[in-house]
């Protein structure tokens, strides 16, 4: 009897012990992807300031994209820390940008901006860098119609779903 108990415990015990194998393997497979902050320039014209809600807007495009490809299993995003924000390719040099990235230990570094043509036209730019090959490996213009939060939240769902589609772990 007291056997007969100690089986399921033991299987418990098994299946417990290989689920955590299965997560440690799982977090291994994933690339270290550092995303930096996006640049924004607004040369529509448009009478109204709206730089307020552009830097929110930025803020939650750029997080959707950390939270969707963390998400995916293939990246784990890490934070980049810069000495003085924006932690962007606007607003630093290339080598201090990369060095950052490399520093929070990095394997890819993702960074872009949105460029705000028109009252209802916005464009969209994302490079990817491979931190070891110094190689730009992801390459993407997009374009979005309307500056509302819909609009940004559809944008960054498309870049993220692109980047996460063109599986840039799997890159050498």
């Amino acid at each position: 009897m007291k056997r007969a108990r100690r089986v399921p415990a033991l299987l418990g015990i098994a299946a417990l012990s290989f689920s955590c194998g299965s997560a440690s393997m799982a977090a291994a497979d994933e690339v270290a992807l550092a995303v930096a902050d996006f640049d924004y320039v607004d040369s529509s014209g448009e009478v109204r300031n709206q730089s307020t809600e552009h830097a929110g807007r930025l803020q939650d495009f750029a997080r959707l994209i950390r939270d969707e490809l963390s998400a995916s299993g293939k990246y784990q995003v890490v934070p980049l820390d810069c000495p003085q924000p924006p932690c962007s390719a606007g607003a630093m040099d290339a080598e201090s940008l990369t060095e950052a990235a490399r520093q929070s230990g990095a394997r890819l570094l993702l960074y872009g901006g949105i460029h705000k043509m028109s009252t209802l036209i916005q464009f969209g730019k994302a490079q990817v860098v491979d931190l070891t090959t110094d190689q730009v490996v992801f390459d993407r213009t997009i374009s979005f119609r309307g500056d509302n939060e819909q609009a940004w939240t559809r944008a960054g769902q498309f870049l993220a779903e692109d980047l996460i589609a063109e599986n840039l772990s799997a890159r050498p």
